[in-house]
């Protein structure tokens, strides 16, 4: 099952502006912000795993992430954990890399440990194979690293979300972008 996740309303959905009063905007405005701080500690998490990764189990020396990338990783997170019953609380998320036919594991995070986890979400990053070394990596070969070892890897804007049900026997969810 292939999932969108867009938040958007269709036309003519929002109530008229005589029908919110004040709390409810007050209440809107605070869960729009809780989500932006979600959010953005999902993109810390997803950046962090990434720089653990690089010289441990990824062997090179920087990650080049496209821009906007981690933050949409971090919306579809959010958004495939909206319907959970624990939300985001009941997730385990696994990061893996994809570079050329194999897919290395990088880590495990679990968002609350204290909640019994619900579901588990698969990040799969690609390595963007456009990519050319620098002129510069040319002339560290063999000097500075050891076999195996290169500069940068640079990942491609596409990824891969798969949801898993822990507790259903339903069909997976995937995002591919």
């Amino acid at each position: 099952m292939v999932a969108s996740c867009s938040k958007r309303k269709s036309p003519g959905c929002e109530p008229p502006a005589e029908d919110i009063n004040y709390w409810d905007h007050e209440v809107a405005a605070n869960n729009v912000n809780e989500e932006e701080q979600t959010c953005l500690y999902l993109t810390k998490l997803f950046e962090n795993s990434l720089s653990r990764a690089k010289k441990t189990k990824l062997n090179c020396s920087e990650v080049l992430v496209p821009e906007t990338l981690i933050r949409k990783i971090a919306q579809d997170v959010l958004c495939l954990s909206s319907s959970e019953p624990c939300g985001l609380r009941g997730s385990i998320i696994y990061i893996n890399v994809e570079t050329g036919n194999t897919c290395k594991k990088l880590d495990r995070i679990v968002y609350d440990s204290s909640v019994v986890p619900t579901f588990e979400l698969t990040l799969i990053f690609r390595q963007d194979g456009s990519f050319w070394p620098s002129l510069s990596d040319f002339f560290f070969i063999g000097t500075c690293f050891t076999a195996g070892f290169r500069q940068a890897l640079k990942l491609s804007p596409g990824f891969c979300l798969i949801k898993k049900k822990l507790y259903s026997s339903s069909a997976r969810t995937v995002i591919e972008c």
